[in-house]
């Protein structure tokens, strides 16, 4: 059973899943990007913000966030399902409960930074109506960042 629910981003099974996120992001890069160092957990608990967490039979398995960009426009941050876990659906899963709380939230649109080593990230977002936009601030200079948007 896979179930998704907003967590605290301080937990252990957070540590846990951003620390594997960070660690495929570095193998898959020759300089990381802009952004993936650690993530500050003071970002969703601004209003209109949240982290998930994906858990499949109780196991922390994905986990996914979003964070005020401005009053109209939030960002996806730290999507990430862990390797034993791929193939199932939840990235769709964690994509489709962040699209439904940024309605609820009443932003405008989603963008979300991903890395051009990342194909099974840019196929997911394209399939869930994302469209490549120019790269925004911290990623204007990263060569490896590409950029989305999804009007909601």
């Amino acid at each position: 059973m896979i179930t998704i629910a907003k967590e605290n981003p301080r937990s252990p099974d957070v540590s846990q899943l951003l620390a594997a996120f960070v660690e495929e992001v570095k193998q898959r890069y020759d300089s990381p990007p802009a952004d993936v160092g650690i993530f500050d957990p003071d970002l969703v608990s601004a209003p209109r913000s949240v982290f998930l967490i994906a858990r499949r039979d109780g196991n922390a398995v994905g986990c996914g966030a979003l964070v005020p960009m401005d009053e109209y426009c939030v960002e996806v941050k730290r999507m990430f399902v862990a390797k034993g876990a791929r193939g199932l659906g939840i990235a769709t899963m964690v994509l489709e409960e962040l699209e439904r709380l940024a309605r609820e939230f009443e932003y405008d649109a989603m963008r979300l930074e991903t890395g051009d080593k990342q194909p099974e990230s840019i196929a997911l977002y394209g399939k869930a109506g994302f469209y490549r936009i120019p790269n925004f601030p911290p990623f204007e200079n990263d060569q490896s960042a590409v950029c989305f948007e999804k009007k909601i």
